[in-house]
C-alpha cells in the first residue's frame, strides 16, 4: 500500500489506527477537533442544472472549497486533535459514471492535511447508496476505511456509525444486524467505562430540530429515532454529529446535542460553505460553526485558546 493511501484506510478492525484506547484513553485535558460533512464532489453543478440524480460531470468548485478548509485548518493553532468528514464525500452513487474520479481528487485534495491531523471518515448514503449492499459497503472500505468504528482521543470515546443501515437495510441486512451488536456493546462499555465524554458520528441526522419531528429525507425515521435517543442518553452520549442536511440545525433536548452541519460543498439554505470547530473540556463539549474565510481569521485563534487555557 502506498504511503499516502495509508492515511485513507487508518479505520480498521473497528478501531483507527494511532487513537486507540491503550493510546489516548486517558484524559489529558481540553482540546479541540474540526467536524466537516458533505464536501459532495459533484453536486454543485448538479444542483444548480436541477439534476441531483445525476453524478455531476463538474467538481472544481468542490476540490477548491476542500482545500480551501485544509489550507485553514493546518494554520490553527492549537492543532485540531483530528478532522471528521460527515459523510457523502462525493456525489456520485457507488457504480455510476464520475465515482472513481471524485473519489480520486477528492483524496487529493485531502492529502494536503497536516500528517499530525488523523482523517476520519464517515460514510454517507452518497457514498454506500441510499439502500446499501454488501458490494458497495465492501467497495467503501477499501476506499475509506470501515464503515463503523470507535476511536478515542485524550480519554473521549468516539464512535463512527453507519447510519444508513439505520435508514434502509434491506438489501444487506445482515450488516445491519452486525452493527447493531457492536453498537451495543460499544453503549455498554461507556456507560460503565471511564471515559470522559462519549460523542457519536453518522451522516444521517436524528433530527432536525425536535425529536418528535416528523419524518423526512433529511432524517431517521421517528421510531429508529426514538430508540437510538433513548440508548445513547441511557450510555451518557454526549452529543450526535452529522450532516446531510446542507444546513446547520439540531438542538439539544435532555442533555444530548444533535449537532447538524452544513457542508462543505453545495449549501442548500442560507449558510456559508464551512466547516465545525468542536472544543472539548473536562465537563462540556462547546461548538461553533465557522465559514471557511473565518476559519483563517487570527480572532479564532484567540478564541480556542481562551477555552482551551
Amino acid at each position: 500500500m502506498a504511503a499516502d493511501e495509508n492515511m485513507f484506510l487508518r479505520a480498521k478492525d473497528r478501531t483507527f489506527t494511532g487513537l486507540t484506547e491503550d493510546e489516548q484513553g486517558e484524559w489529558r485535558g481540553p482540546f479541540c477537533f474540526i467536524q466537516a460533512a458533505d464536501p459532495q464532489l459533484g453536486l454543485m453543478k448538479a444542483w444548480k442544472m436541477g439534476d441531483c440524480d445525476s453524478g455531476g460531470d463538474e467538481w472544481a468548485d468542490e476540490v477548491r472549497l476542500t482545500k480551501q478548509a485544509v489550507q485553514a485548518m493546518n494554520k490553527l493553532s492549537p492543532r485540531p486533535r483530528f478532522m471528521v468528514l460527515c459523510g457523502d464525500l462525493v456525489h456520485a452513487m457507488p457504480g455510476t459514471p464520475y465515482r472513481d474520479e471524485q473519489e480520486r481528487d477528492l483524496k487529493e485534495a485531502l492529502k494536503g492535511v497536516d500528517p499530525a491531523i488523523p482523517l476520519v471518515f464517515v460514510s454517507g448514503n452518497h457514498d454506500l447508496g441510499n439502500v446499501p449492499t454488501a458490494e458497495s459497503v465492501e467497495l467503501y472500505r477499501r476506499s475509506w476505511g470501515d464503515d463503523y468504528f470507535s476511536f478515542w482521543v485524550g480519554g473521549v470515546l468516539c464512535l463512527v456509525l453507519n447510519s444508513q443501515f439505520f435508514f434502509d437495510a434491506s438489501a444487506c441486512p445482515h450488516l445491519r444486524d452486525a452493527q447493531e451488536a457492536w453498537l451495543e456493546e460499544q453503549l455498554k462499555r461507556a456507560a460503565r467505562g471511564p471515559c470522559r465524554h462519549t460523542l457519536v458520528f453518522q451522516h444521517i441526522p436524528l433530527y432536525l430540530c425536535t425529536p418528535d419531528e416528523e419524518d423526512d429525507y433529511f432524517n431517521l425515521q421517528r421510531g429508529i429515532r426514538e430508540s437510538l435517543i433513548k440508548r445513547f442518553q441511557q450510555a451518557g452520549v454526549k452529543a450526535v454529529f452529522s450532516g446531510h442536511c446542507h444546513r446547520n440545525a439540531g438542538g439539544k433536548h435532555d442533555g444530548l446535542d444533535m449537532v447538524v452541519s452544513s457542508a462543505i460543498g453545495c449549501q442548500l439554505g442560507t449558510d456559508v460553505h464551512g466547516v465545525r470547530v468542536v472544543v472539548v473540556t473536562a465537563e462540556e463539549v462547546v461548538h461553533r460553526y465557522y465559514g471557511l474565510d473565518q476559519l483563517s481569521e487570527s480572532g479564532l485563534e484567540e478564541d480556542l485558546k481562551k477555552l482551551l487555557a
